[in-house]
């Protein structure tokens, strides 16, 4: 075949590829009209109702608090919550008429609650327990009240930073510290359980399924993620997910952590009551932007600072070339710009959920617009018609942290601009979104 014919070939190949992804139908949207009294414009109060003890009104994201102590609150579909101290109070979700007060009682002085969920016909508290002596370790409980009375129904253990992803009159399923477990709210029997190491995980909720990392040393490590563990919270079926490589890249799995940021509440319905917390929507899309964003950016520059300084010192211990060290040339650029681009990234995964608000959906549009596009374009085009390719988010952040950049590359720091670029409209539309659609 002639290398013209070849060329037309290709090209057709590529038109294809296009119009098919043109033509198929994506993910319908969850959002379905309002059509019940319950539906209101947002900002608008439902109800008000007085607070036992003494509280703090403060303006903005700081709210109204208590003067001593923490207070944490959730409602569902029937039920308004507030734990505070030891004792959960429980409100009608339509009208505010309180309901029931209930003292969780047992757990020995110091014990509070940290946090509160309302779920179909039982209510959810985890509790602090101090440790029984002095430097001890605290513990945590997840005590299950009735939704009807406020009784005391099972009290379960869990991690210190897990506690209860699904829940009704039947079971409760809890994150352990080194196990998910399904528990028989009736008996007490364990229903199901999953191991999930002997170390504490990171996790996130998703509507059915909740996901762990997979991480030597659990969250507080640092250490890569090897795997993602699915687990169905109906039946237990667990499915682990593993990278192409050793672990996820950084890229990765900062931009499925920010997705994971948004798609997580509106799977698990959660976004309803971050919404009645905050009902000024683009205050709450700004607040979750830079709540990620500095821990994103912080932990970015770390890990990049880490990996350069460990790599560094494995090399020369194994090759014993010239040294190179912060201030030689590029490597600061190249360090600091791996920070920085893995947390805009980041922040262009939350963005990204925020519009989509599916966490499959999100997590294949970011894996597409990343890493599977640029690979489609490569393989698809002629090497004389790839000059765009620059101009893509993976390959124009790339530029910023690439020691060895192309002809055909961007400067580093205009390439960055553009992924800045591209992830502000990304969070322009995602404010439009928020502030237009439904919950």
């Amino acid at each position: 075949m002639r290398p013209a014919s070849l060329t037309w070939l290709r090209r057709g190949c590529f038109a294809a590829i296009l119009l098919g992804l043109a033509l198929a139908p994506g993910p319908a949207s969850a959002a379905r009209p309002c059509d019940t009294r319950l539906c209101q414009a947002a900002g608008q109060a439902r109800w008000t109702e007085l607070l036992p003890g003494s509280w703090v009104a403060e303006p903005g994201l700081a709210g109204t608090t208590p003067a001593q102590g923490e207070a944490y609150a959730a409602i569902g579909r029937q039920l308004a919550v507030v734990g505070l101290g030891s004792t959960v109070q429980a409100y009608r979700a339509s009208t505010g008429a309180p309901l029931w007060i209930s003292s969780l009682a047992g757990f020995g002085a110091g014990a509070q609650i940290v946090s509160v969920r309302s779920w179909p016909k039982v209510v959810s508290a985890g509790v602090t327990v101090p440790g029984r002596s002095p430097g001890a370790a605290s513990t945590r409980r997840e005590v299950v009240l009735s939704a009807a009375s406020g009784r005391l129904i099972r009290s379960y253990p869990a991690a210190p930073f897990g506690g209860a992803v699904s829940a009704d009159a039947a079971r409760t399923v809890i994150i352990g510290t080194t196990a998910v477990t399904c528990y028989s709210n009736r008996t007490g029997a364990v229903l199901w359980s999953r191991p999930t190491g002997p170390a504490a995980q990171a996790w996130k909720a998703d509507g059915n399924e909740v996901y762990l990392t997979v991480a030597a040393g659990g969250y507080l490590s640092g250490a890569p993620v090897r795997a993602l563990r699915k687990i169905n919270l109906r039946t237990g079926a667990q499915r682990l997910i593993r990278p192409p490589g050793k672990s996820f890249q950084g890229v990765l799995t900062r931009a499925t952590g920010g997705v994971l940021v948004f798609t997580g509440e509106y799977g698990s319905g959660m976004i309803r009551a971050s919404l009645s917390v905050v009902p000024r929507r683009l205050l709450l899309l700004w607040g979750k932007l830079g709540a990620f964003g500095a821990v994103a950016l912080a932990l970015s520059l770390a890990s990049s600072a880490a990996a350069f300084v460990l790599g560094e010192l494995l090399w020369q211990a194994r090759h014993g070339h010239t040294r190179v060290w912060f201030g030689d040339p590029q490597v600061t650029r190249i360090v600091v710009g791996a920070g920085l681009v893995l947390a805009v990234t980041g922040i262009f995964g939350l963005a990204t959920g925020a519009i989509i608000r599916n966490t499959a959906a999100g997590l294949s549009a970011v894996v597409g617009i990343f890493f599977v596009l640029p690979l489609l374009f490569r393989l698809a085009l002629p090497q004389g018609d790839q000059g765009f390719l620059r101009f893509m988010p993976s390959n124009a952040g790339g530029a910023l942290w690439d020691a060895a950049l192309s002809p055909t590359s961007m400067s580093p720091w205009s390439g960055f601009a553009l992924l800045c670029g591209y992830t502000a409209a990304i969070i322009a539309v995602a404010a439009w979104r928020l502030r237009h659609g439904d919950a």
